[in-house]
């Protein structure tokens, strides 16, 4: 084969070497390893399909997953429904909306880990921001120990959530708002439409494709929170927001249970793949409106 042809594959040879190390070899080994009883350094053990059947079993594990679809739940409208009234407040046009678009994308540009410090001392029960204004009003008894209430402390992370990505999804459908001619809306202000009928009757419906591409990504990402619940509760109190990552971060570095812990990993990796081939069908059969 003559070198003019092989270049091609010449090109592409140190990409897909990288993918194989980086992706699908971890990949193959921690299915493999989802098979024994391992603690990382000792004898491994054949177990079958044990670990599987332990994951169904454990109840932490479980209740994980019904923290993620709550998280996932309250992001949706705390992140895309949040950032999809802002984008419509913006491009109305008033004065000084591109300074609020600005202050509003900021917090994406932080790093989770300062956000998520930054927050732990928003909501501390002694000198936080939160309970001072609360003290300083007079309602000191709905002062809260945030974090550390099983109650709140889900909710209390779900908010630290949309206060960073809110201003990203409003990013996009700014972005997406902005590429709709101005010749519809001349047209529906002359047809005696007001600014809120035409973001719900026009705005809306011709960015649906950036929305439902926002939830998806939102529902995605939930299954892969890590940093933010790991730093702010670490899965506390109570296991009360102990989400699949956090959870695979114990049973892996803290039990040393190499092999549950592939397990688990598995079978996350299965329905974040899953959703995202649903998801996948359910956009390919929506309508998609050219602007």
């Amino acid at each position: 084969m003559s070198l003019r042809k092989l270049s091609p594959y010449l090109f592409v040879a140190p990409a897909v070497l990288i993918f194989a190390f980086t992706i699908l070899v971890p990949i193959v080994m921690t299915f493999a390893f989802s098979f024994f009883d391992w603690n990382g350094y000792g004898e491994m053990s054949f177990t079958g399909i044990d670990n599987y059947t332990r994951a169904f079993g454990d109840k932490i594990y479980l209740s994980s997953y019904t923290h993620i679809l709550i998280y996932i739940a309250v992001t949706v409208v705390v992140e895309v429904l949040v950032g999809l009234g802002l984008a419509g407040l913006i491009t109305m046009g008033r004065k000084g909306s591109s300074l609020f678009r600005i202050a509003l994308f900021t917090p994406v540009m932080l790093p989770m880990i300062v956000v998520s410090y930054l927050w732990r001392f928003v909501y501390n029960s002694d000198f936080g921001l939160i309970n001072t204004v609360l003290r300083s009003v007079g309602l000191e008894s709905w002062a809260q120990v945030w974090l550390g209430n099983p109650d709140t402390a889900l909710l209390a992370i779900c908010v630290v959530s949309g206060w960073v990505y809110a201003g990203f999804y409003m990013t996009i459908f700014y972005s997406g708002i902005s590429r709709i001619s101005k010749e519809i809306y001349e047209s529906a202000f002359l047809d005696g439409a007001n600014e809120a009928t035409i973001f719900f009757r026009i705005k809306i419906p011709m960015i649906r494709s950036l929305v439902d591409t926002a939830i998806m990504l939102c529902v995605l990402t939930g299954f892969q929170s890590f940093d933010l619940f790991y730093v702010m509760t670490n899965g506390g109190p109570y296991n009360a927001t102990e989400i699949v990552p956090t959870y695979l971060v114990k049973v892996v570095f803290s039990h040393m249970s190499i092999g549950y812990g592939s397990a688990l990993a598995v079978i996350l990796t299965v329905v974040i793949a899953v959703i995202g081939l649903v998801a996948g069908k359910l956009k390919g059969k929506g309508n998609t409106l050219e602007y």
